[in-house]
């Protein structure tokens, strides 16, 4: 049995920013274009596959003004894997671009971290500041989730299976988790939101999004050590990962493997 995975990043959304609005008081003056895109990943090995994160569905992009490139059930689908089936559904975090198709993964457990559920549904929710990335009907559909027994909770690091684990390491929100992969080309860290974009970690600059600067920093620290090498962490939201990874198969567009070695 081997204990190596393929790697599939997903692209399913788009936003349009300007630069400074990356960066934790970013200055103002620098309005270059850096767009955000938005991922699901998909982790299959030889006997099990495992789907991180769930996205946002249309309704959420016409609220929160975000474009749907193309909708994550079909993504998935488009690389041969069916919502309806998938086993294990990993969330790194509870965020509404994270945590936004719970009910298109009906026959799931969900992954999450101890501090990460607690913190969503605790006394940190009465501050809009901290809740405004959060939606409401993703908590409650979390609880309901733990009520029917379909939640594994997480304390920390944790090994999946073999060659997968995951590793609490906050910042972002109080329980985000980044996901350490075994693959062909070597130790591959998922890192989602503790570093957006290669320049948050190249730079060492926080995301504005972040309730524990402490943390976020740190986090740098613990990914670097997971992942085999600099080239080996894939950020949640670069534009940059589709340009750098080969695609999935000919023809189809948005959909990348992190298994194969970067371009260039």
């Amino acid at each position: 049995m081997s204990d190596e995975y393929e790697i599939y990043a997903i692209r399913y959304g788009h936003h349009d920013r300007k630069a400074h609005e990356n960066f934790l008081g970013g200055d103002p003056h620098d309005d270059a274009a850096m767009p955000l895109d938005y991922f699901v990943w998909a982790i299959v090995g030889q006997d099990s596959t495992f789907v991180l994160d769930t996205g946002f569905a249309p309704e959420m992009a016409a609220k929160r003004r975000r474009q749907i490139v193309w909708p994550v059930a079909e993504g998935l689908k488009a690389i041969g894997i069916d919502p309806a089936g998938v086993k294990d559904v990993i969330l790194s975090h509870m965020h509404y671009d994270h945590a936004g198709n719970i009910p298109l993964f009906p026959a799931a457990r969900f992954h999450i971290q101890d501090a990460e559920m607690a913190f969503v549904t605790g006394r940190a929710m009465c501050h809009h500041a901290i809740r405004a990335p959060f939606e409401v009907e993703h908590a409650a559909q979390m609880v309901h989730r733990v009520f029917e027994d379909r939640v594994r909770f997480h304390d920390g690091e944790s090994e999946l299976a073999p060659g997968l684990t995951l590793h609490k390491v906050g910042g972002h929100t109080k329980g985000l988790q980044v996901v350490r992969v075994k693959t062909r080309r070597g130790w591959v860290v998922l890192a989602s939101d503790a570093s957006h974009l290669y320049a948050n970690m190249k730079r060492n600059w926080p995301f504005p999004i972040v309730v524990d600067v402490d943390d976020y920093l740190e986090a740098f620290k613990t990914i670097r050590t997971l992942a085999s090498s600099e080239a080996h962490v894939v950020p949640g939201h670069d534009p940059l990962v589709l340009a750098r990874y080969p695609a999935a198969k000919a023809g189809l567009a948005g959909v990348v493997r992190l298994d194969a070695e970067p371009k260039g």
